[in-house]
């Protein structure tokens, strides 16, 4: 059997030179407080993201029923690059009755809304 050689540096090259972007990871949802301010919610939601600053950074949070419906939204408007993890609050956000259960998830200006959802269950 011969072997055969070639020189593959060209493939590599081409490899590394067309290859499509690399996918940055999405915001970890890291915790969430719901508290009941009568007439509305507020929510506290803690997230992580590797922020490398405008480019790619956790921009927003929202709070959803199980269904998908959004109810409330916190948009972030700037990178939190040397501030990991960070907390932001939402108030006003009307919860329909009989809901018990709602779900954060969280975006990033680079790949948008990721797949995990934290379940928040809401105190009686």
């Amino acid at each position: 059997m011969k072997a055969i050689i070639t020189n593959s540096l060209p493939f590599v090259f081409a490899s590394i030179l067309f290859a499509g972007p690399v996918p940055a990871d999405d915001a970890k949802i890291e915790d969430a407080l719901a508290r009941d301010s009568g007439s509305d919610w507020t929510f506290s939601v803690t997230l992580r993201h590797a922020d490398t600053g405008w480019d790619d950074y956790a921009d927003g949070w929202r709070v959803v029923t199980q269904d998908g419906t959004v109810l409330g939204t916190r948009t972030l408007f700037h990178p939190h690059v040397d501030e990991q993890p960070f907390t932001r609050s939402l108030s006003g956000v009307e919860i329909p009755e009989a809901t018990a259960r709602v779900f954060i998830e969280a975006r990033t200006n680079a790949d948008g809304w990721g797949e995990a959802q934290l379940a928040v269950d809401l105190p009686e």
